[in-house]
C-alpha cells in the first residue's frame, strides 16, 4: 500500500477518534448532569432523594434497553446520523427540562411556595426516561465507528483513547455546573441542563458533519485489510443489496448472538460493572462510614479514582493488551479484574493506614476500569465490524443489570447484620466469578475475521446459487 494512502487512512482514522471522544464526551454533558445538579433540585424544588434516586433507576434501566435496541440498528443504518440525532434529541429533552416551570399556567406543576408538585415530578420523570432512551444512541454508533476505521489489531490502544471521553465529560461538567451554582447559586438549577444542551447542540453538528461511516466512503480500503486480512469477495459485490441483506443477517446470528465468546464477555462484564459500581456508588458512603473518612477527602478520593482509573487505567490496559497480549483483550481483562479483587479485598482489611487502604482504593479502580472498557473492545473484535455495535448492544444490556446488586442487595446488606462486611465478601467473590468466566477465553482468537472471511465466502455462494435458480427459471 503505498504511503499517500496510508498517510489518508491515518488523517481519517484519527480525524474520527477525536470527533467521537468529543461527541461522546457531549453525551456525558447531557447525562450525567442530572445527578451532578440533585442537590439544587432537592433544595430549589424539593424533589425527595427517593423521586430523584427513582429517576436514576428507571432511566439507567431505559438505556440499557436503548443500548440493544439501538446496537441492532446500528450495524444497519448510518451510525452518524444516529449518534448526531441521539446527541440532538437529548439535548431538546434537557432544554425541555429547564422550561418546566414555564406551562404553570397551563399545568400546575409549582405550588404557591414555589416546590415542585406531582405534576412536575410526572413531568421530569418522563422527560427523563426519553433521555434514557436517546442516550442510549451514543454508544453502539462508537463502538461500530472505531470497528470500521480501527485497524484489528489497534483497536484496543486507539478504543482506549476513546473510552477516556467517559471520564473527560464527567470532569469537565462538573467544573462547569459547579462554576454555575457557584456563581448564581441553586436558583440557577434551569442553566445545568441548558448550558450543557446548547453545547451538544453544537456537537451534533460536528458529528453529522464530521465523520464519516466507512473508509470506503472516503476511498480508502477496510481497516482489516490495513491489517493484513485478504478480502474473499470481489471490490463492489459486498455493495449489492442481496448480499448485504444476507451478510447483515449470517453475521449477527453467527458473530453476535449466536456467538458463545460474545455471552461469555456479557457475563463477565457483568461482574466487572459490579465491582465499578460498588468503588463509584458506593465509595464515598464507605470512606465515611468504615473508614471515618471526612466526607470532602472522601469525595476527592473518589474523584481520584475516576480520573486515575477512568483514563490511566483505561490506556494503560489497551497499550497492554496490544503490546504484550496480541490484541487479546480477554487476558488483560483477566489479569486487571483479579488485581481489581486484591486490592479491593486489601481496602476491606487494612483498617489504620490511610494512606495504604486510600492507594489499594484507586488501585482497585485504576485495574477494574480497564476491563470495563476492554471487554467492549473484545466484543467488537469477535464480532468484528459486520456485528459490533449488535455485539455491544447485548453485552451492554447484560451489564447494566449490575446495578440490581450493586444498588439495591448491596444497600441491604449494608444495613443488615452483616454490614459493610458483607458487601465486600460479595463483591469479592463476584470479581473472582468474573475473572474465571474470562480465564475461559483465554486461548480464544483475539478476533473473529478469520471466522467472517468464512461467513463471507458462505454468502457469496448462497448470493450465486440464488442467482442461478432465478435465471434458470426464467
Amino acid at each position: 500500500m503505498d504511503q499517500a494512502t496510508r498517510k489518508k487512512y491515518n488523517y481519517w482514522q484519527w480525524r474520527t477518534l477525536i470527533i467521537l471522544m468529543i461527541g461522546y464526551a457531549l453525551f456525558y454533558f447531557v447525562r450525567k448532569n442530572f445527578s451532578i445538579a440533585m442537590p439544587a433540585l432537592n433544595s430549589e424544588l424539593g424533589l425527595t432523594k427517593t423521586q430523584l434516586g427513582l429517576f436514576l433507576t428507571l432511566n439507567g434501566v431505559i438505556y440499557g434497553l436503548s443500548r440493544l435496541v439501538n446496537g441492532f440498528l446500528a450495524d444497519r443504518f448510518s451510525r452518524k446520523k444516529m449518534m448526531a440525532l441521539g446527541l440532538l434529541l437529548s439535548a431538546i429533552v434537557n432544554i425541555a427540562i429547564g422550561f418546566i416551570p414555564a406551562v404553570n399556567s397551563f399545568f400546575n406543576v409549582l405550588d404557591a411556595s414555589g416546590k415542585a408538585t406531582l405534576g412536575f415530578v410526572y413531568i421530569l420523570g418522563s422527560l427523563w426516561l426519553i433521555n434514557g432512551y436517546v442516550q442510549g444512541m451514543g454508544y453502539p454508533p462508537c463502538s461500530s465507528l472505531m470497528a470500521h476505521w480501527v485497524k484489528p489489531s489497534e483497536l484496543a490502544t486507539k478504543q482506549s483513547i476513546w473510552n477516556a471521553s467517559h471520564s473527560i465529560g464527567a470532569g469537565l461538567l462538573a467544573l462547569m455546573i459547579g462554576a454555575i451554582l457557584g456563581k448564581f447559586t441553586n436558583a440557577a438549577w434551569q442553566w445545568c441542563f441548558w448550558a450543557p444542551a446548547i453545547l451538544a447542540i453544537g456537537g451534533a453538528a460536528m458529528i453529522f458533519f464530521g465523520l464519516k461511516d466507512t473508509p470506503a466512503s472516503v476511498g480508502l480500503p477496510s481497516p482489516e485489510e490495513m491489517d493484513g486480512h485478504k478480502a474473499t469477495v470481489a471490490t463492489g459485490q459486498e455493495e449489492d443489496p442481496e448480499i448485504t441483506k444476507l451478510a447483515y443477517s449470517k453475521f449477527v446470528k453467527k458473530l453476535a448472538v449466536g456467538n458463545p465468546i460474545i455471552w461469555i464477555i456479557a457475563a463477565a462484564d457483568f461482574f466487572v460493572y459490579v465491582i465499578r459500581f460498588t468503588i463509584l456508588d458506593w465509595g464515598s458512603t464507605i470512606l465515611v462510614d468504615f473508614k471515618n473518612i471526612d466526607i470532602t477527602l472522601a469525595a476527592s478520593i473518589i474523584g481520584a479514582c475516576e480520573i486515575v482509573g477512568g483514563i490511566l487505567g483505561m490506556l494503560f490496559a489497551g497499550w497492554a493488551t496490544d503490546k504484550f497480549f496480541k490484541s487479546r483483550a480477554q487476558r488483560t481483562s483477566a489479569i486487571c479484574t483479579i488485581l481489581a479483587v486484591v486490592c479491593l479485598a486489601g481496602f476491606w482489611l487494612v483498617k489504620d493506614i490511610p494512606w495504604l487502604f486510600i492507594s489499594l482504593l484507586v488501585l482497585s479502580a485504576f485495574f477494574i476500569y480497564g476491563p470495563q472498557a476492554l471487554l467492549g473492545i473484545a466484543a467488537s473484535n469477535q464480532a468484528t465490524k459486520r456485528a459490533a455495535a449488535t455485539a455491544n448492544g447485548l453485552v451492554g444490556i447484560v451489564a447494566y443489570l449490575s446495578p440490581i446488586v450493586s444498588g439495591a442487595v448491596f444497600g441491604l446488606l449494608a444495613d443488615s447484620k452483616w454490614g459493610w462486611d458483607g458487601v465486600f465478601v460479595a463483591a469479592i467473590a463476584m470479581g473472582i466469578v468474573g475473572t474465571v468466566l474470562l480465564l475461559l477465553l483465554w486461548n480464544k482468537p483475539a478476533d473473529g475475521y478469520a471466522k467472517a472471511d468464512e461467513l463471507r465466502k458462505e454468502v457469496y455462494a448462497e448470493y450465486e446459487q440464488k442467482k442461478a435458480l432465478n435465471a434458470f427459471g426464467k
